[in-house]
């Protein structure tokens, strides 16, 4: 099967975070006709394993890991694409379908030429669009124990970058994650009796206001959920809302922790109000190592294609906890503009970036282990 075929398959049948079993199917049936080897990892994803031709028992543990996530999201497909998703409010619209692709594109590759000393993995990786990620779930299984990590890498298609260009940045690149939850509880009632109250709506805006006073060059706060379910003359007794945070420094990101925290018990008390703070923790930081980004940018001179020097994008990926562990490359591969914008019904990536994808993963995993 060529990639674009198994590609489209994916963005027919699209499925959502750890729903992911027909997807697991197909691919580890993929393997299996190619004669790749593989197992279930993280339950609904897929490890394949590659030994290089030229291993030695003195080369045998170090490898390179692949990696491409396999979940969609929740959104009703509106590209009219002959292979359009058949599940309906499912869809491939984060382009994760072009990531499986082309990982599967590489490892065919480089299994009908293993000119190399050591291991590839390749990882089908589920659940990377919800909190806490499948990225940390396949660690927790310490697949890579006892190998030599020489480096992993992974891509994200991106339409604002055309087909053949590739961008990145050296360390912090894309945002730790953090899920914001707050409950303020007060006393309501009528709208024109407020010496009765305890206002949990008045408590609720003067929260807010605290706490988007610490956004920052590095560090974003936004409340995007307000619910106060009152009315034009009544105060209700809750308030609930829900924010995000991002921040690129871990010392940073504990110090907002409890900055958010200590806000909140200030808040309660001059309002009069009890408020419970829930902290999901996300993704850390995605941080590329500089010898990496240098590589792929040597590489992509040598290929004939066009190196871009990306800003620090505040939107996250659980591949950050790979970059916690491992050298770690996590680039952008231009999809182009007319495949309009990621998160949307009418996402549609050029193909011609599969072919771009594949040889940049092979030709990177080559090149760390001979």
């Amino acid at each position: 099967m060529n990639t674009i075929d198994f590609r489209r398959h994916l963005h027919r049948h699209p499925e959502l975070s750890f729903e992911e079993h027909e997807t697991a199917r197909f691919i580890r049936e993929a393997l299996t006709a190619e004669g790749i080897a593989h197992r279930p990892i993280a339950t609904t994803g897929t490890l394949a394993v590659i030994r290089g031709a030229k291993t030695t028992p003195a080369t045998e543990h170090r490898a390179v890991i692949l990696r491409a996530d396999i979940d969609a999201l929740p959104i009703e497909e509106q590209t009219a694409l002959a292979y359009a998703s058949c599940h309906s409010g499912v869809m491939h619209a984060c382009g994760h379908d072009m990531h499986a692709a082309t990982l599967y594109g590489a490892l065919l590759k480089l299994h009908e030429n293993p000119d190399f000393a050591g291991t590839v993995f390749g990882l089908f990786q589920p659940g990377e669009e919800c909190n806490p990620g499948g990225a940390s779930i396949v660690l927790e299984e310490h697949p890579f124990e006892g190998y030599e990590i020489l480096a992993c890498i992974g891509e994200h298609v991106d339409w604002q970058l055309e087909v053949g260009e590739v961008g990145l940045r050296a360390g912090a690149f894309m945002a730790a994650s953090d899920e914001l939850r707050f409950t303020v509880h007060g006393v309501g009632g009528h709208g024109a009796m407020r010496p009765l109250l305890k206002d949990p709506v008045q408590a609720a805006a003067a929260l807010i206001t605290r706490l988007l006073a610490l956004n920052g060059e590095d560090e974003v706060l936004s409340i995007g959920k307000v619910e106060a379910a009152g009315a034009t003359n009544v105060i209700p007794d809750e308030v609930y809302l829900e924010g995000t945070l991002r921040t690129f420094d871990e010392s940073r990101r504990r110090a907002l922790h409890a900055e958010i925290a200590r806000l909140t018990t200030e808040n309660d008390t001059q309002h009069a109000t009890s408020t419970r703070f829930d902290l999901s923790h996300g993704y850390p930081a995605v941080k590329n190592d500089p010898t990496l980004t240098e590589l792929l940018q040597t590489h992509c001179t040598a290929e004939g294609l066009t190196f871009r020097t990306l800003d620090r994008r505040m939107t996250a990926e659980d591949f950050g906890f790979y970059t916690l562990h491992y050298p770690s490359l996590f680039y952008r591969l231009g999809v182009g503009a007319a495949a309009g914008r990621s998160h949307t019904p009418h996402f549609s990536p050029d193909e011609r970036a599969l072919e771009v994808g594949v040889q940049l993963m092979q030709q990177l995993a080559i090149t760390l282990l001979q």
